[in-house]
């Protein structure tokens, strides 16, 4: 099967391109360091499967994974990631991925559960729960992205200019989101939908 690996992590992403370049029946067609040169790959080389990290620049490996879906690409798409968050994993089922991995898995486990893929099947760590598939996120678009600004440092203000809204409105989406998620205040907020993979990126 042939194979193109998008990691933004050179010594990781070098570890698993050679790793799995030693079984037989797996060969490394590209390899990059961010999602658009990914996206350039699998058409170039139209690959079996794409293995991608979501966090990446230029493109999330979502972001791609969800422009493959819409260009009914053939090429599957894996999901590698240090990341068991229930928004991007619901995320990366709604993309049509055939698989969501987590990084710590072994590479005889990674080939295996690639063979899997390439036979297609789907498969997922087994460290996902199906609490966490089942999770929905409360926030509205505006909600999440308003708190992605606030975890990048915009003040109020900042966010009131960039988005046209009256500082007032900001503020009320703030306290709308504190409430929704229980949270002490926005720097736990932006900490809670973090780590639920909730922000709009």
């Amino acid at each position: 099967m042939h194979i193109v690996i998008a990691e933004d992590q050179g010594m990781l992403r070098g570890a698993i391109s050679r790793l799995l370049a030693m079984e037989d029946d797996i060969k490394i067609v590209g390899e990059t360091d961010n999602g658009e040169e990914a996206l350039q790959l699998i058409q170039k080389h139209k690959p079996d499967i794409a293995l991608l990290d979501i966090e990446m620049p230029t493109l999330s490996g979502l972001e791609v994974a969800e422009k493959l879906k819409a260009a009914v690409s053939d090429c599957k798409v894996v999901i590698v990631t240090t990341f068991a968050r229930s928004g991007y994993l619901q995320q990366a089922v709604k993309a049509g991925v055939q698989g969501y991995l987590l990084k710590d898995t072994p590479v005889s486990e990674l080939a295996e559960s690639l063979r899997k893929i390439n036979a297609g099947r789907r498969v997922f760590s087994p460290h996902l729960t199906f609490s966490m598939m089942e999770e929905t996120n409360p926030l509205t678009e505006r909600e999440s992205e308003i708190l992605g600004r606030l975890k990048d440092g915009d003040s109020v203000k900042d966010i009131s200019n960039k988005l046209f809204l009256s500082p007032g409105t900001v503020r009320n989406y703030i306290s709308e989101v504190i409430q929704k998620l229980e949270a002490k205040n926005r720097i736990d907020a932006v900490t809670i939908a973090e780590n639920k993979g909730w922000l709009k990126r």
